[in-house]
């Protein structure tokens, strides 16, 4: 079985030694070849500056594709796409376009009054300009706004007629997640790729409050291997076996690529990919 392609998140710096740590984590999975690396927006926009930061540093300076998050939260519409043309000026052409989480202490999404309403406007507006390959979200376990499962996988379909190219999932535990997903997709008539997203599980605790967050389930089975692990002291193990696992049953089903959140620890996504048969380039030209 071929080894998949890979790509990876990461989130903006807020201090320097954040930064010192993204660029170790740039560092430690480059070599890993991903097809790009994402960098996100923060709840609220509120990572705006500090996300075109590290996208023009990533670009400038780690040779990787680099795709830009973008969300209609919290600005107008002009803000949004004066953004988006600074990234193309940049040479910055791929985009993950999203509505985006509302501000801490607010209740639900609430449309700037001269901003986009949803991701599909977005999607339409930065399709209009020629200027980007579009991604966009997709969720395996129901959006939590969703009237119901079919509704989240209609609205999908919608960004993709709109003009995305691929959607990066939610995480998800189990691999039948994904599949009953992706069947659906090909149901409805989406054609497009979706690629599964993956999440290492760096921290057990916050894993569950980002899984209620975005209404991720979490099996039984997960709950009370990762609470044993706990007491053992051995939970890295047991996140690098469960991830790989979830990883190789996704291949054996068809996948071909990974998306990884990474939450800019490198270590449990580079020993995963390496399980997976992920394993640093070498350039030829440059061996002795």
């Amino acid at each position: 079985m071929p080894a998949p392609a890979v790509s990876f998140e990461f989130f903006p710096p807020q201090s320097l030694e954040a930064s010192f740590r993204l660029w170790d984590t740039v560092q430690s999975l480059a070599p890993l070849d991903p097809r790009f690396v994402s960098v996100t927006y923060g709840a609220g926009g509120t990572t705006r500056d500090l996300t075109r930061e590290a996208v023009a540093t990533l670009h400038n300076s780690s040779g990787l594709p680099v795709a830009a998050h973008l969300t209609c939260v919290d600005a107008t519409r002009d803000e949004t796409l004066n953004i988006a043309k600074g990234f193309a000026e940049a040479g910055v052409t791929d985009i993950v376009a999203l509505r985006g989480d509302p501000p801490k202490g607010t209740n639900g999404f609430q449309a700037h009054p001269d901003g986009f309403a949803s991701s599909v406007e977005l999607i339409e507006a930065l399709k209009t300009t020629g200027d980007f390959t579009i991604r966009v979200g997709a969720y395996p376990d129901t959006h939590p706004e969703a009237a119901s499962a079919a509704a989240d996988v209609a609205y999908l379909k919608r960004k993709f007629e709109a003009g995305a190219s691929e959607a990066l999932t939610q995480f998800f535990f189990e691999a039948e997640t994904f599949f009953r997903f992706r069947d659906a997709c090909e149901k409805a008539g989406i054609d497009h790729p979706v690629t599964p997203g993956i999440l290492p599980i760096e921290n057990w605790k916050g894993a569950v409050r980002f899984a209620k967050r975005c209404g991720t389930h979490i099996p039984t089975w997960v709950v009370d291997a990762f609470e044993k692990a706990e007491r053992d002291g051995r939970e890295d193990l047991l996140a690098t076996a469960i991830c790989t696992e979830l990883c190789s049953d996704l291949m054996e089903g068809g996948v071909n690529s990974l998306h990884f959140y990474t939450l800019n620890r490198p270590d449990l996504t580079r020993d995963v990919c390496h399980a997976l048969g992920v394993t640093p380039k070498v350039d030829l030209k440059n061996v002795a």
